[in-house]
C-alpha cells in the first residue's frame, strides 16, 4: 500500500472529522451526559468510542467487500491463486488478515487521538484496541459474503445505506434507552450496537455483564459469516 497511502490516511481522517463534528461540535451544546447507571460523562467521551467502533467496522467492510469484489469480478486475482495448493478458505483468511492489518492503522491512530484529547478515562481503555479488532473480525465474514452476493458496483449502495443507518441509530449518539420502546429491540439486533457497547464499556471503564452478550453476539456473527463466506467464495471462484 506504499503507493496508495492516501487511502489509509483518508480512513483515519474520516473518523477524526466525525469526532470534531459530533463529539466536540454537538458536545459543546449537550455538555455532560448521564448514563442509565447514573454515571456522568462528557458527551465527547461518550461519542468517541462509538466512532472508534464504527471505524473498525468500516475499515474491514470496505476491504473485504468492495476490494474483494474487484479482485474476483474484474481483476481475476484469485484465478492464479487457486492454481496453487491454496483453497478458497485460505483466500478468505488471507483477505481477513489483511483487512485487520489495515483496520488496525485506523483504530490505533484514533485511539492515540482520543488519548491526546483526554478521552480515555481508565487504564482499561488500552483494551479498546483489541476490542475494536474483535469488532472488525465480526464484520469480516459479512463483507466477504456481500462481495460474492453483489453483482454490480451499484449494489454496494445498499450496504452503505444499512451501514449509515446503524451508525446513526445504533447507539452512537444517544443511549438506546432514549428511543421509543418499540424501536429498542431493533437497535439491540444491530451488529454495530454490540460493537459500540463493547468498546464504549471498555473505554469508560464500565465492566458489566452485558459486555459478555456483546462478545458472544460478535463471535457468533464472525463464525457464521466466515462459514457462509468461504462457501460462497468457493462457489463463485469455481463456477
Amino acid at each position: 500500500m506504499r503507493r496508495a497511502w492516501i487511502l489509509i490516511i483518508s480512513g483515519a481522517v474520516e473518523s477524526l472529522l466525525f469526532l470534531f463534528a459530533f463529539g466536540f461540535g454537538v458536545g459543546a451544546l449537550v455538555g455532560d451526559l448521564t448514563l442509565p447507571d447514573g454515571t456522568v460523562v462528557s458527551y465527547t467521551a461518550y461519542v468517541a468510542p462509538a466512532i472508534l467502533a464504527n471505524a473498525a467496522m468500516m475499515g474491514v467492510l470496505a476491504e473485504t467487500s468492495i476490494n474483494v469484489f474487484a479482485k474476483f469480478k474484474w481483476m481475476k486475482v484469485y484465478d492464479g491463486i487457486l492454481n496453487t495448493p491454496l483453497r478458497p478458505w485460505d483466500v478468505a483468511l488471507g483477505e481477513v488478515w489483511w483487512a485487520l492489518i489495515r483496520g488496525f492503522t485506523y483504530i490505533g491512530a484514533f485511539v492515540v487521538i482520543m488519548a491526546l484529547f483526554g478521552l480515555l478515562d481508565s487504564w482499561w481503555s488500552v483494551l479498546a484496541v483489541p476490542a475494536c479488532l474483535f469488532v472488525a473480525l465480526a464484520f469480516s465474514g459479512i463483507g466477504l459474503t456481500l462481495a460474492t452476493l453483489f453483482r454490480d458496483w451499484t449494489d454496494f449502495d445498499w450496504m452503505n445505506a444499512v451501514v449509515f443507518t446503524m451508525f446513526l441509530f445504533g447507539g452512537t449518539f444517544t443511549p438506546v434507552e432514549s428511543y421509543p420502546d418499540y424501536l429498542q429491540p431493533l437497535v439491540y439486533a444491530m451488529p454495530l450496537y454490540h460493537g459500540i457497547s463493547l468498546v464504549r464499556g471498555i473505554s469508560l471503564g464500565q465492566a458489566e455483564p452485558m459486555m459478555l452478550v456483546n462478545v458472544v453476539y460478535l463471535l457468533a456473527l464472525w463464525v457464521v459469516g466466515m462459514w457462509i463466506a468461504q462457501r460462497r467464495l468457493a462457489r463463485a471462484l469455481y463456477k
